[in-house]
């Protein structure tokens, strides 16, 4: 099984804390440790994971779908 499969069948919540768990892990880590080159590291990953799962959303399978049928919603 592909790996972009796995991630297609998760919900639209587990999608979201994907993205969002490891930035906030991450500011955690930082205000317990303070500033050093491990927290760094891992906040500026985090940021980059979070900042790709933003701007992929818009392309995903099921999100085209959702934004197909909003029209739908305002008529």
């Amino acid at each position: 099984m592909h790996p972009s499969v796995i991630l297609q069948e998760l919900s639209p919540y587990a999608r979201v804390s994907t993205a969002v768990v490891p930035f906030v892990t991450a500011i955690i880590l930082r205000l317990v440790f303070g500033k050093n080159k491990v927290t760094r590291l891992l906040l500026s990953v985090s940021t980059t994971w979070f900042a790709i799962n933003v701007l992929m959303a818009p392309y995903s399978t099921g999100m085209q779908e959702d934004l197909a049928h909003i029209g739908s919603i305002f008529h």
